[in-house]
């Protein structure tokens, strides 16, 4: 079974690097299921994206907090009307369809905006 969580912790990893590079795909939300797939495989590549000088932040803070930062919500609202733009200008979809689509949209919109905003961290005790 761990090599199974192993290749789809790959997976995710590459679906990621895709996201990185193409506006209207997600990379964030593919590195933290690769995260959770390299927790149940791999604690060296768990701790290779956790310790990444670009995403390592923003999923330790979805890890520890639960948390999305005001810019990642940004972010992520505009990718997703970006894409629903592009979805209605590309593919010409009936009105059935665009309606589906800009509700799973809307959704996904929900549930990021909704996420808690980072805590700040606390006074360390020990510095006193």
């Amino acid at each position: 079974m761990r090599w199974l969580w192993f290749a789809l912790g790959w997976l995710m990893v590459a679906l990621g690097a895709i996201g990185a590079l193409l506006p209207v795909m997600p990379t964030t939300i593919f590195l933290i299921l690769a995260v959770g797939c390299f927790a149940r495989s791999s604690p060296k590549f768990e701790r290779r994206l956790l310790e990444h000088p670009r995403y390592g932040p923003a999923l330790r803070l979805w890890r520890e907090q639960g948390a999305i930062s005001r810019k990642g919500k940004r972010f992520a609202g505009l990718g997703m009307a970006l894409g629903f733009v592009l979805f209605w200008w590309g593919a010409h979809p009936s009105w059935k369809l665009a309606l589906c689509v800009g509700l799973g949209f809307a959704a996904s919109a929900a549930y990021v905006l909704s996420r808690p905003a980072p805590r700040p961290p606390r006074p360390d005790a020990s510095r006193c």
